[in-house]
Order: structure tokens, then sequence, then C-alpha cells
């Protein structure tokens, strides 16, 4: 089941910068250096770096990194992809398909309290890989049920879910997204991110047939470089992606999410690869 459309207003896209990729930065610091070049927003990964959601001063924190945002002129969307914030052992683990998914659907609700507490419309997540030997059939019904769980604190604070496809986790296409949207019973408040380095990667559908697939739950974009079947997250013009027609759809879908660079290996030279990275998609969007 498909949400009700929207109304469909073009205008400029709206770029964001991951602090995944500033990894080596204060947040103030990063902050600064998006607000200088020029972005109109931060996708912001709960992590012990840059914002700890199990800090013991974690209200203070957002109270003062909302204030940060509002000086800056920023938008922000909260993301939960820290793969070690949970198992210091098991990347991305527990999912909500393993044991402990108790431990995930906390961390899902304290960013989504937090995405309130800074006026994100979205909070990010992904499945991670489903456990060994569980059917698929299993691992969905189980995915369902804990996305389920979340989707009621989002709807008592008003806070979107914008699942992204992964490369080699349980819910890695478009498609398997949709399929998860119908078992929570097409909730309106569940929503996709679309990674488009990600589509290219692994999808069969080409890039712009996935911004067309993912566009009635589209609530947030990723973007980078890629190759395909090599899960790498490039700079812009270093992969095989055509960016120009991939950002005109988007625009004339309407998209009106950040549009958020994500790349984690650039951290050692993060202002650069974030002044290179807005040059190249404001010059793709001339």
């Amino acid at each position: 089941m498909e949400p009700p459309p929207r109304p469909v207003e073009s205008g400029p896209l709206k770029f964001g910068y991951g602090t995944n990729g500033f990894t080596h930065h204060r947040l103030a610091d990063v902050l600064t250096i998006l607000a200088d070049l020029g972005y109109d927003g931060v996708a912001l990964t709960l992590d012990h770096v840059h914002l700890d959601p199990y800090a013991e001063d974690l209200t203070r924190r957002v109270t003062a990194l909302s204030r940060r945002l509002a000086r800056h002129g920023l938008a922000v969307t909260v993301e939960t992809g820290a793969p070690h914030l949970l198992d210091p052992w098991g990347k991305h683990q527990p999912t909500l398909m393993s044991d402990g998914a108790e431990l995930r659907i906390d961390l899902l609700r304290r960013a989504v309290r937090i995405a309130a507490d800074l006026g994100s419309p979205t909070v990010h997540l992904c499945s991670g890989p489903a456990p060994d030997g569980l059917p698929e059939a299993d691992a969905f019904k189980r995915l369902a049920t804990g996305v389920g769980t979340v989707l009621e604190t989002a709807e008592k604070y008003g806070v979107a879910l914008a699942f992204e496809p992964e490369p080699y986790m349980c819910v890695d296409t478009v498609e398997r997204c949709l399929r998860l949207a119908e078992l929570v019973d097409g909730h309106e408040l569940f929503g996709i991110t679309l990674d488009i380095g990600h589509a290219h990667c692994v999808e069969d559908r080409s890039v712009l047939e996935c911004v067309r697939q993912a566009a009635p739950r589209l609530r947030n974009v990723q973007i980078e470089d890629m190759r395909r079947g090599v899960h790498q997250h490039l700079e812009f013009g270093t992969g095989e992606i055509d960016f120009p027609p991939v950002l005109a759809a988007l625009r004339d879908l309407g998209h009106r999410g950040l549009v958020s660079v994500e790349i984690q290996g650039g951290a050692l030279d993060a202002p650069d690869v974030a002044r290179r990275s807005i040059e190249f998609l404001r010059a793709a969007t001339a």
C-alpha cells in the first residue's frame, strides 16, 4: 500500500553532509564548516563521536545542538547507522531480527525523541544482516514487528522512519523496502532513505528507475559515487554514476528532504572533501 501522494512542488534541492564523514572533528566545528561551505543541512549519525544517545547529559547536549543548528541555519536529519554503537564486536548488531532486538528498538526510540527535539522530520534506519539460518519470511516478520513497535513512538512525536536499503543486508533494494512497508500496513510514517550509490551498486533497475520506484515513500536521500558491485563510497566523479539526470529527477519529483553526501572514508580530509562535493553538486544542478 502506498501513502497518499503529496503535492509536488519543484524547487532547488537541499544538500547536506553526513557527520560520519567528519569523525576527526568536533561536532560544533563540523556545523561551522558545513555552514561556511553553503550546505543546507547535516545528516547526524548518533554515535560516541558526536552525539552519544546514551550520554548522561544527553538533554543538555541536544539543547545546545539545537541552538547551534538554528544559529547556522542548518536543517538536520537523524541517522542510526553507526556500525558498532551497540556491539563493539558485531557490526550493526543486534538487529531487529536477532537476539537482543530490544536494544535496537531502544536505540531507535531514543533517536525518534532526539529527532523531535532537534526538529528532524525523519530517523534513518537499516535492517542489518539477517541471522544465519533464519528463513527470509521469518526475518521480514521480525523486522515488521520491530519497526511496528518503533512506529508507535514515531506517531507520538510526529517523526517519520526512513528505511534505507543497504548492500548485503536483509533489506538491500527498494523493492524489499516496499515489501516491508506492506508488512507494517502501509503506515504513513514508514518512508524510504534512498542511497544513490547503493542503488547503482546492487539494484537490477537503473538509478533513475529506483528514484521513481521509491518516490511515493521517499523521505531522505544519501548520495555519493560508486561502482557497480563494489560497496565503496567514492567522491563524485571517481565512480560510474551520471548525476545530473538523477538530481533533476529528484528535483522534478518535488523531493523536499535533504540530499546528504555520505563519504565516510574521507574523514582525514573532510573539509576538502566536503568542499569538492558541494562544488560538484552545484555544477550538476546548474
